[in-house]
């Protein structure tokens, strides 16, 4: 049993895949307090992996995108060679403290300042940018890095720190901009 906040179908709101359909997974839980967050993931319902399969084969995209609260609590290699079965490609968005089980196909890393990140393979990195320093992430294992504004509050300035460290893209939250789930 996994604990499910939600199953739904929109479109990718944030770093490379930003509007590509997906079926999104949210888990219940993180193991992190981050004052920023705009999820509310406390709640939720134990599924089984057969009642999960069920409600992502309902919706026509490849795309399943394992969110949260923070899925690594609640993932395994058993769920994830189902999806693969299923026909589905597997991204996950995660904080990055836990390991994941083989098979992931796209790792997202949205690495915060108290989990230590224990990733040794990711695709992308996105930080929620609040003034940091950039230079830790820049030594993390990705091909792409993305620097969002805070809940769209200081983009302006998350912009103006894009333009002077080049390495870094804009990634905006265009499922809040445009009104989407």
């Amino acid at each position: 049993m996994r604990k499910i906040n939600e199953i739904f179908y929109s479109l990718q709101g944030e770093g490379f895949h930003t509007g590509t359909p997906a079926t999104f997974i949210r888990f219940s839980g993180c193991n992190l307090r981050c004052p920023f967050c705009d999820t509310r993931h406390e709640e939720g319902t134990l599924m089984t992996d057969d009642d999960i399969l069920q409600a992502v084969t309902q919706h026509p995209a490849r795309l399943v995108v394992l969110t949260g609260g923070e899925p690594s609590l609640w993932i395994d290699q058993d769920l994830t060679d189902r999806l693969h079965r299923a026909g589905k490609y597997i991204a996950i968005e995660t904080n990055g403290t836990h390991p994941l089980p083989a098979g992931i196909d796209w790792v997202t890393c949205s690495p915060k300042d108290d989990g230590p990140v224990v990733l040794d393979r990711m695709d992308e990195v996105k930080v929620v940018y609040q003034g940091q320093d950039l230079a830790p992430y820049e030594q993390l294992p990705a091909r792409h890095f993305f620097l969002q504004p805070c809940s769209c509050l200081n983009t302006a300035e998350t912009i103006a720190c894009v333009l002077a460290h080049p390495r870094w893209r804009l990634s905006l939250q265009t499922h809040k901009l445009t009104g989407i789930r």
